[in-house]
Order: structure tokens, then sequence, then C-alpha cells
């Protein structure tokens, strides 16, 4: 079934009964780590980023982080299994909804792709769900929202749930026969492989599934694998549950051209302009390649901290957003290639923000409202542009939702309802929007009858455009 992961916030995780915050995707996990925040994340193995993504309910979820893996120590909601699951809790290799894992390789393009291997090993508990493993393409190499083709692979499935769409037929993938199910949710296709017995532990090729999947039309060589997860999908119950180890490799090269280790050139040094007391423009000289450059990768560093990933592009061009007041960073980039070489870093460029202070101006702004919609219920992405000529510090969107709408719970903003009239005010980390900057807020709710979407928004009292 659906789950929708967001670009994750800041992540606050009890550690040894003490409450720290701390960035998603930031340093390694330690052994013992608890997060119950609900878009809570960490990294563990400097490789592998561990969500809690509580999507589909407000109710308390926890997850215990450990050096391979994680396991559910709390689960408090409950959903009907005709519906869609609480939540999922994973661990991944790739992009997703902007944060990507610490080095990693992808997207990269299947046709370049030489070999792509993961293992996976569950611990099973009661309750209603599955054991997931998820495979994501886009036609582009997109780090944020959602791609177009997901494949799920399901190790386990317990109590009357079933995947999305209607089950086709089935086929041998890897060596094993699967029940095989397709369907669309919405925003995405979804081709589902289901065992027909619990596989409590497995190695396999990633590739295997992905040939499947082209060999159906679905797909071709020329779309973008963008990170491959495993997790649980739980509708009731699932404490006790647990991802024991994961791991996953891809490996570039393919292609019949005997492969490609060739890593682009290192890019220039960034250049910084429209220095805010919370954001920077960053531009830098682009890097040259054998099979071209397909995006870069924008590092942060902070009093001599460790490098932290805070946005992939394919121009050379990026806005860093959600900084403090009079402090120093620093930021580097990284080419990426067709072929799945990363280069050097980029020589880094030290900024200092501006002492802040005063209120943020509105101008003009530019509002894209994305829904996803699903029986009786629905998830909306809300990107706001700043298509004005000064800094936005500090907003607030104001907008209607059509009758019979009503919001369960939302993700980068605090978003409130009275009647129809919803207000949604910043979060800490993405209140403030240089010229030409966006940011996105979603959230979950259910409606009544047809569905459809608002159409007249205004940020801090000035109407915006719509996308």
């Amino acid at each position: 079934m659906r789950r929708l992961t967001r670009a994750l916030a800041a992540s606050c995780l009890l550690i040894a009964g003490t409450l720290a915050t701390v960035a998603a995707g930031g340093g390694p996990a330690r052994a013992d780590t608890l997060i119950c925040e609900q878009y809570g994340a960490t990294t563990i193995q400097s490789r592998y980023v561990v969500q809690n993504n509580r999507w589909g309910s407000s109710a308390e979820q926890c997850i215990n982080v450990t050096g391979t893996g994680f396991s559910i120590t709390s689960q408090q909601g409950s959903a009907a299994t005709n519906g869609a699951p609480l939540s999922y809790p994973s661990v991944y290799f790739g992009c997703h909804y902007g944060n990507c894992s610490p080095g990693t390789n992808l997207p990269i393009q299947v046709s370049q792709i030489s070999s792509a291997t993961s293992s996976i090993s569950y611990t099973y508990a009661g309750g209603t769900y599955n054991a997931s493993y998820d495979i994501w393409l886009d036609p582009t190499p997109k780090t944020t929202g959602v791609n177009q083709m997901e494949i799920m692979i399901w190790f386990n499935r317990q109590g009357s749930i079933q995947p999305i769409g209607s089950r086709t037929g089935s086929a041998t993938v890897g060596g094993r026969t699967w029940e095989v199910w397709s369907g669309n949710n919405g925003g995405n296709n979804v081709i589902s492989y289901v065992a027909p017995s619990p596989i409590s532990s497995w190695n396999f090729s990633v590739l295997d599934f992905i040939n499947d999947v082209r060999s159906r039309g679905a797909i071709t060589n020329s779309w973008y694998l963008t990170s491959v997860q495993a997790g649980f999908e739980p509708w009731n119950g699932g404490v006790g549950l647990a991802v024991n180890s994961f791991s996953a490799t891809v490996n570039g090269g393919g292609g019949g051209g005997g492969g490609d280790n060739q890593p682009p050139s290192t890019p220039g040094q960034p250049s910084a302009s429209n220095v805010t007391a919370n954001s920077v423009a960053l531009n830098w000289p682009a890097s040259t390649d054998n099979v071209g450059v397909t995006g870069y990768d924008v590092y942060r560093q902070q009093g001599g901290g460790a490098a932290t990933q805070v946005g992939n592009v394919t121009g050379t061009s990026y806005t860093a957003t959600g900084l403090s007041a009079s402090t120093s960073y620093g930021f580097f980039v990284r080419a990426r290639d067709a072929a799945g070489n990363v280069s050097a870093a980029s020589p880094t460029r030290t900024v200092t923000t501006s002492a802040g202070g005063g209120g943020g101006g509105s101008g003009a702004c530019r509002v894209a409202y994305t829904p996803n919609t699903w029986n009786n219920g629905f998830t909306a992405n809300v990107t706001i542009t700043n298509t004005g000529s000064s800094a936005v510090t500090g907003w607030t969107l104001t907008y209607s939702l059509p009758a019979g709408q009503s919001i369960t719970s939302s993700w980068n903003a605090t978003v409130t309802q009275s009647g129809s009239a919803v207000t949604a005010r910043n979060a800490a980390h993405n209140g403030s929007l240089a010229p030409g900057a966006n940011t996105s807020f979603g959230y979950q709710a259910t409606y009544s009858g047809t569905y459809s979407s608002p159409t007249a928004f205004s940020l801090n009292g000035t109407a915006c455009t719509t996308a």
C-alpha cells in the first residue's frame, strides 16, 4: 500500500533517556537510539538512512535504531485493512524526498547499472503488516517527491491486506515464484511481487526485479533508479518487527560499453550571493565527463563538523535555506555521471550569514498544490515559491479547503484548520525564502464525496499565483 515519505525535517531523538535534536540524515546512529518523532531519521554505517516515517497516523510509533537496522518498540495506532497503512519505518540507500543517503551514487540510469545487489534479514512478530522491500524509479534523476514507478517486494504478509491494484499473474524472479499485482496509486504506478510464504532473509539482485518490470513495458533503460528501501507497513500491532540487517550496492559501468570507471572532473568552487540571515544562493562552474554529468550533490559543514548533504540538483546553482543568523558555514559540491561515478569534492566556499532581525516582506508568490487520493483519504504536497525580489522571513499561507475535507496530520509546517479555512505557518527550518527559492509542506486528510483541490492561496496576506 501507499506510503509517501516526506522531506525530512529536524528529528527529535531520545538517546539513552536524554532528548537531543539532530538533522535528518545526520551523523552515524549508535546502538539503542530511540526515534519517536513522526518523521525522525538518522544514518547507520555512514551509508544508509533509517526513518520512522509515521505518515498515516498521529498515534505514537517508536523505533530502536541499531548499528545494522532497527526494530519497532511502540505502535499505538490502528488502521482499517481496506485502506492505507499507518507508516513505513524503513532503512534506505539512495535519495527520497530530498534526503540522500551519505555518499550514494543514486540516481543512476538503468542502462548504466552493471550490478545492483542487496541483502535483508527480518524478524517477524504479531500484527497486521507487510514486510516490504521497495525499489523506486523515475524517468528523470529525481531526488524529491514521488517517483513514477514503485516496485514492491512483499517478503511477508500478515492479515487481510493486499497490494495496490489487482493480481495479474505470477512470475519467477531471482529463482523464486511470486504473485504479481499491478495498480496505480494516483501519482505513480505500482508492481508488487508477493511471496507465497514468509521469507526471513535473502541475498538477491535488485536488477532481476527491474528487468522483469522493464519486460512488462512499465519502464525503459533510460529511467533512473533513485532508491531502494526495506521495512514494514503496519496496519495494527507490529511491536517486535525488526530489520536485523540491510545492505545495498549499485555499480555503474553498464550499457555494454565495457564499464565506465571515470568520475567527472571536480566542480569549481561555489560562489555565494544573496546572503541573508537564513539563506544563501550558490553557483559553481560545471564539471565535464565522458558519459555526461547527471547532477550535483550539495554539502554543508558547520564548525568543523561532518559534512551533511543538503541538496541534489541537475544544474549548477542551489539556494541553501534554514540557516542560522550570524553563523559561518562551508559549502562544497560533488558531480555525478550517468554511470554512477562521483567526482572529488569542489573547493569549499565559506559563508557567514547576516545578523538577521526584522520581518520578511511578502512580495510575489506561487503555489503548487499536488494531491494524492485513495478511497476517502488523500495527502497533499504544497510548494511555495518566492517569485518576488526580496526575501521572505517567516511565512503564513492561508486558503480554504473544499467542503468535506478534514486535515488529520501535517509535516514541515504547523497547519491548523477552522471550518474550511486553513492556516499553514512555517517550521523552524524553512521560514526563510530568498528570491526564487521554494519550500514544501504537506498533510494527510480525509474527504467525502468527490475530491477537488483548493484554488486560491495567500502568503503573508498577498494573493499568490498557482502552478
